[in-house]
């Protein structure tokens, strides 16, 4: 009998700052209601799906910046997602912002967790690929996430749902080659990825036309190298001034679209993956285990700049 994971990704809209978490919440339980409803077994939603998409001001109020983070999951608000998944029993990935206390001080990590159709974590991963800068540059779009969050800390780590593999990534992440063939290697199937993306980019307004593009291009090839599901959901629409693209989407091991939104708001779509498909395209050119040379590849692992 063939293996199959009915995957739903839930794209939401715009969340301004002016939303509470409760509001919030609340749409993203009425998009796992609809995904539950069209038979799906996991929903991913997008980084950050909590809140605005803050880094882009710079804020100095570190109790203004700090009421953007969880500092436990579930907290108080957002339990009742998590009952929603028991009750329904479809689990999600849900990207959010997240304070630690690690190494005797608090730290902040752009994360996603993973949690099973019982409400119970499973696992976590924090983003490995932070972007853009401490301080606004001119002529660049802002984009101070290395003002907030420091790079991720937990490696690429893969965990079991229900017999099958699933890793973790976050917006930049899906832009690195790396990043797809770090959870292959840790035995993923599939790759469930959150974002938040700017529609336009002040630096490369030529480049506008090819935003789509190029939030397609790196995650379809990322599935296709490394015979991996991909299922990405966006944030979407005009968020608190800026346009957000969508294109929230599923992408089977050939690299083609199974799935993908058709809107710049709250949207679910579904796709029932076939598992066994990855073995079929392993076999057609990615057999990893006879073709991979890691004896040739260490250029990659050098030290940053030692090189360009």
């Amino acid at each position: 009998m063939a293996r199959c994971l009915t995957i739903a990704v839930a794209q939401t809209g715009p969340i301004q700052r002016s939303a509470t978490r409760a509001e919030t919440v609340g749409r993203l339980v009425h998009l796992l209601e609809q995904a539950a409803a069209a038979g799906a077994e996991i929903a991913v939603f997008p980084e950050m799906a909590l809140t605005t998409f803050f880094p882009r001001w710079r804020i100095d109020d570190q109790a203004e910046i700090d009421a953007f983070f969880e500092s436990a999951m579930p907290g108080p608000e957002t339990q009742r997602l998590y009952d929603a998944a028991a009750r329904l029993k479809v689990g999600f990935a849900l990207g959010y912002c997240e304070i630690a206390q690690e190494d005797g001080r608090t730290r902040h990590f752009n994360t996603m967790d993973l949690v099973g159709p019982d409400g119970r974590f499973i696992g976590r991963y924090r983003k490995m690929h932070v972007p853009g800068s401490a301080e606004p540059e001119e002529g660049t779009t802002t984009h101070l996430e290395r003002r907030y969050f420091e790079p991720g800390n937990l490696g690429f780590p893969v965990f079991d749902y229900g017999g099958v593999r699933v890793g973790m990534a976050i917006c930049n992440d899906r832009r690195w080659p790396e990043t797809y063939r770090m959870l292959c290697l840790n035995g993923a199937e599939v790759v469930l990825l959150g974002y938040n993306t700017p529609l336009l980019l002040d630096e490369a307004p030529a480049l506008a036309h090819l935003r789509m593009f190029h939030n397609h291009l790196p995650m379809q090839a990322g599935a296709y190298q490394n015979t991996l599901w991909v299922a990405a959901a966006a944030k979407a629409g005009l968020e608190d001034g800026q346009a957000l693209i969508g294109g929230s989407c599923i992408i089977a091991p050939t690299g083609e679209m199974a799935a993908q939104a058709i809107s710049l708001g709250d949207e679910v779509i579904v796709h029932r993956a076939d598992l066994d498909l990855i073995a079929i395209c392993r076999k057609v050119n990615f057999d990893f285990a006879l073709y991979r040379r890691p004896d040739q590849y260490r250029l990659i692992s050098e030290p940053v700049g030692s090189h360009v």
